[in-house]
């Protein structure tokens, strides 16, 4: 698992304790500081996840060029990242960078702040704004259109939430901008920038550590055990073509097309953040 913009390693020592002694997790962070702490604390953590042996390292750099530190290509199962790409002043490189570093089949997993409309030049350099994570924030359409253009033609959001503005002093500066923390997932396969029906079918086996009774792989996919759903191609890829492909059992393959994947309401997804971005 490679985390991006991990900080003093919270989120990477408790992946450490996920991937366990035959895994790696590898946090990447451009503040020194924060990267000298979580090197302290990394012998802290392996003897508190009863490990045989440190399964983390840091390394300081820019995580829109990954290769500035020696970060190979195809490389990582995983990529994640918590509320730090925003700070990216190339958001096109950094989506760039993790298709590159992840193995083909590697997920994409990020929680960050969006935006309703493209934040106004003089709020993106405001340093109370980047401090608090909304000078950077992606306007939804352009978030969309950076996927395209670095390859993620179908991603899908996982969960998301508004974000209150307490400081009245903020809100008056920030007028109508609106903002949220969403959670997106994505994969590095090649799918369509559309969802398009072959007639699959996919059953999930409720095989999957912790999940007995289903399986929700974005805010409008939820596998319930043994119940056989319909789905898309990019779907069906999803299910087939990456780590969850042991959990899953899929029934029909791309011989025929039916045309357009009648998509239902996704919540969020069926907004203008993903219009044309993939399923719903």
């Amino acid at each position: 698992v490679i985390d991006l913009g991990c900080g003093t390693g919270r989120d990477a020592f408790l992946l450490s304790a996920e991937v366990g002694p035959r895994g790696w997790v590898t946090g990447v962070d451009f503040t020194e500081e924060q990267l000298a702490v979580a090197q302290r604390h990394q012998a802290y953590h392996r003897d508190q996840f009863g490990l045989p042996q440190i399964n983390t390292e840091f390394l300081l750099g820019p995580i829109d060029d990954l290769g500035s530190i020696d970060i190979p290509a195809k490389h990582y199962d995983v990529a994640v990242s918590n509320c730090a790409i925003n700070l990216a002043e190339d958001k096109a490189a950094v989506f760039a960078e993790i298709r590159r570093v992840l193995k083909p089949g590697g997920e994409l997993l990020f929680s960050d702040v969006f935006a309703s409309r493209r934040v106004p030049g003089h709020l993106r350099a405001d340093p109370t704004l980047l401090g608090e994570c909304l000078a950077g924030a992606m306007y939804l359409e352009d978030f969309r259109r950076i996927m395209a253009s670095t390859g993620w033609l179908d991603f899908r959001v996982v969960a998301s939430a508004p974000i209150r503005i307490e400081d009245a002093s903020l809100r008056e500066q920030l007028g109508p901008l609106e903002f949220t923390s969403t959670t997106v997932r994505a994969f590095r396969l090649d799918l369509e920038d559309r969802c398009e029906d072959y007639g699959q079918v996919a059953t999930y086996l409720g095989t999957m550590p912790h999940q007995p009774i289903g399986y929700r792989l974005d805010d409008h996919h939820y596998f319930e055990r043994g119940k056989p759903t319909l789905v898309c191609g990019n779907t069906a890829a999803m299910l087939t073509e990456t780590r969850l492909a042991s959990y899953f059992r899929v029934d029909g393959d791309r011989e025929t097309h039916f045309g357009l994947f009648p998509c239902g309401d996704g919540g969020v997804n069926s907004g203008s953040a993903t219009a044309n971005a993939g399923c719903c």
